[in-house]
């Protein structure tokens, strides 16, 4: 094996951390008896030579090498080089892609695409893999074959006739599962794959094969799925939760994959049906329970994700099945109602793993579709009263994201506050303490209950780092908590700690506008240390502002502050003494001044704070409208609605907002808090048509792919509001 290794010239290659001349010892590391040794090099592998997924010159250099070691069957854990196999072939760059590729990816575009052709041209040995004696070699071979084989006609008819006799559950999934990209792959199969798979989601005897038949319909041929689909696999989780164990005992299990390849199953025209390798016979074989490896717990990556995997897994008889519940709401996509009704009865489920799975799934979809979630959030809700920590934990979470929308489980939420106290702030290993998500959640509906929380935390040695935040949700109801906030400014040690120490308590004495603490303020102003000293001050300025007369007695420090004008200390200073004084003789030279910086950042701060002036800021209007033109789209709207709030005029302004709106949707609350200022919209106009389609899109403007904000669903529901405030018209002029 690793016959010409040494004849490479590694040491002049490198991977994620440096040279790769160690790649040799972890190809070695994967043919390795000892299992914390293989799950080491494995580790190893995806942590510097397909780090992140990306492909060196090092990673092609390994593939015939970990072909060497999947094709040999004294090798153990062949299933995992097969899985690293596959990602490292199985990067797709479509012409899009192409297009968008610049001089310093053009490496690793070329990379990526003789990793794809390198891969794809051994595919041929995944044929033998899908009978191979090892259930984890089989579970990876399907989806290896169904993303890297050129002929999937050929990969089809063999996941069919391999269904019909594999022993083991979980392979059988990864069969469908494979069916279902192919058909994804390969658009003109995906009638052929769908009229399958709704055979099995109706005949198929295991419930589990039924479950994944309709998850990959869902993904790859929607319009098969049954009508009733939200019943059907409502019925099919409880069939599952009723079925006792699978017992993997290798015997008959024909019916259990129900409808094997058919002879009058043609090829689509042009498909090439050759086999790659030798027709493989298609006997049963041992499961999983008796031919997987165990594996050893290793301080690797790899064996920290297989651990915890483990530990979320254990004692569930079909471990699975989250998983294909997943892949169904992923099919089932803006289906907002069906979706809706699955969760509901999911969280009505007698397994607390399940309910934990349809919490977790229940933020997913709030987060990414707007919908009537009324019910939804009353059954999370229902979750934090469960002794079952890991679910009372997921449900406030989720909650805590949810601002408003959380209203139904108020209750349940300030019970759960109530009956835990010693829970209200949470500790770190290291860095400053927080607000346990359910004081988060019951402040962020601006619920007076969650006052005694943050009164607590505000009597701890260390201030929680999120107070601030949560006072200003709660507005008003949390006036009580002045005193102590401004007790706790005054005992602010100013040393290079200051900032995370004072910030908390800043941002809530800002949301109270807490004019009283003035005095307090103040010494932090004068006194901010030289470390994030420009962080404090900008705080402390922020909080001035916000108590606008009642800090009269900053005006003179404020004066001297402007006297530097041009920087971002002088802006934030005029804009503060502005609120305090309404000078604007003063104010208005620095903020014209802070308009032609050479930092976008300080002009957009400059134009905000002219904006705030008014008509009294009307001579800077020529300057602002030369700025609607600039390459930065955010100067560009922040000086729209400043030309708007200085000069009155709508056209050019609302011209520009839109196309901002269209250009880059992060914009749009911004823009939606002009317009609805502006109000009333009339009917017909280019705005009116804006605002309605965003009120009738089920997206939510910001959903992302992959990755989310904790405020994202705050800030689309506050678009929403806006949308519909601005066509109503109750702001104070005209878009007309």
């Amino acid at each position: 094996m690793f016959s010409g290794i040494d004849e490479v010239d590694w040491a002049s290659m490198e991977h994620a951390y440096g040279p790769a001349d160690d790649v040799p010892e972890l190809l070695r590391g994967l043919a390795s008896a000892d299992p914390a040794e293989r799950e080491a090099a494995l580790d190893g592998m995806y942590g510097a030579v397909h780090h992140q997924g990306d492909v060196y010159a090092c990673t092609l250099a390994c593939i015939p090498f970990l072909f060497e070691l999947v094709v040999d069957p004294g090798v153990q854990d062949r299933g995992g080089v097969v899985e690293l196999l596959t990602s490292i072939g199985g990067f797709d760059l479509d012409e899009d892609d192409e297009a968008e590729i610049d001089e310093d990816e053009i490496e690793g575009a070329a990379n990526y695409a003789m990793a794809a052709a390198a891969v794809t041209a051994g595919a041929g040995v995944f044929f033998e893999l899908i009978a191979d004696e090892d259930p984890g070699v089989r579970l990876a071979a399907p989806l290896a074959l169904a993303t890297l084989h050129r002929h999937p006609v050929r990969v089809l008819a063999l996941l069919r006739e391999r269904l019909p006799v594999e022993p083991d559950e979980e392979v059988r999934l990864a069969l469908v599962e494979a069916a279902g990209r192919v058909a994804l792959r390969h658009r003109p199969l995906a009638e052929r794959v769908g009229k399958w798979l709704g055979l099995l989601a109706e005949r198929a005897d295991s419930p589990g094969l039924r479950l994944a038949a309709l998850a990959q319909l869902a993904r790859c041929s929607p319009d098969g799925l049954p009508g009733d689909v939200v019943p059907v696999v409502a019925g099919l989780l409880r069939e599952m939760r009723s079925a006792p164990e699978e017992s993997g005992d290798g015997g008959e299990h024909a019916p259990a994959g129900g409808i094997a390849a058919r002879e009058d199953d043609e090829p689509e025209p042009g498909q090439d049906t050759t086999p790659d390798a030798e027709p493989v016979d298609p006997e049963p074989l041992p499961s999983a329970e008796t031919g997987r490896c165990e594996h050893v717990a290793t301080p690797t990556l790899v064996g920290q994700l297989r651990s915890l995997s483990a530990q979320e897994n254990a004692g569930r008889g079909a471990p699975w099945a989250a998983d294909l519940l997943r892949t169904l709401h992923v099919g089932l996509d803006d289906r907002v109602g069906d979706r809706t009704a699955l969760l509901a009865d999911q969280l009505r489920s007698p397994d607390r793993r399940q309910r934990i799975d349809a919490v977790r799934m229940s933020g997913g979809l709030i987060r990414a579709w707007r919908g009537p979630y009324e019910e939804l959030v009353a059954l999370v809700g229902e979750q934090l009263s469960d002794p079952e920590p890991r679910l009372a934990e997921a449900a406030s979470h989720v909650l805590e994201e949810l601002f408003g929308l959380a209203a139904p489980a108020a209750d349940a939420l300030a019970a759960r506050l109530a009956a835990d106290p010693g829970s209200w702030v949470k500790t770190w290993a290291s860095g400053p303490p927080g607000l346990s998500s359910t004081v988060k959640a019951l402040a962020r509906l601006g619920d007076a209950r969650a006052v005694p929380a943050l009164a607590g935390a505000l009597e701890l040695p260390e201030v929680a780092h999120d107070v601030g935040f949560a006072v200003g949700h709660l507005g008003a109801t949390a006036r009580p908590l002045a005193g102590a906030l401004r007790r706790r400014l005054a005992e602010v040690e100013l040393d290079e700690g200051a900032y995370d120490r004072a910030s908390p308590l800043l941002a809530g004495l800002t949301a109270l506008r807490a004019g009283e603490a003035a005095p307090e303020v103040l010494r932090v102003l004068r006194g901010a240390p030289e470390y994030r000293g420009e962080w404090l001050r900008t705080a402390a300025l922020r909080a001035l502002g916000a108590f606008g007369p009642a800090a009269r007695e900053a005006v003179p420090e404020l004066r001297a502050l402007v006297r530097r004008p041009g920087t971002a200390s002088a802006t934030e200073a005029a804009e503060a003494l502005w609120a305090v004084s309404g000078d604007v003789e003063a104010v208005l030279p620095v903020l014209i001044e802070g308009l032609q910086s050479d930092q976008v950042h300080d002009r957009r701060a400059a134009a905000v704070a002219l904006g705030a002036l008014g008509p009294q800021a009307a001579v800077v209007a020529p300057r602002l409208r030369g700025l609607l033109a600039h390459e930065e789209l955010w100067l560009r709207v922040d000086a729209a609605i400043a030309l708007w709030e200085v000069s009155g005029r709508t056209r050019e302004t609302v011209g520009a907002l839109l196309t901002a709106w269209e250009q880059n949707r992060h914009v749009r609350v911004r823009v939606a808090e002009c317009l609805a200022r502006m109000g009333p919209v009339p009917e017909g106009s280019a705005a009116a048509h804006v605002l309605r389609s965003e009120l009738v899109s089920v997206r939510r403007h910001n959903a992302m792919d992959g990755g989310y904000g904790s405020h994202d669903i705050h800030e689309d529901e506050k678009l929403l509001a806006l949308c519909r405030q601005a066509l109503r018209g109750t702001g104070k002029g005209s878009t007309s």
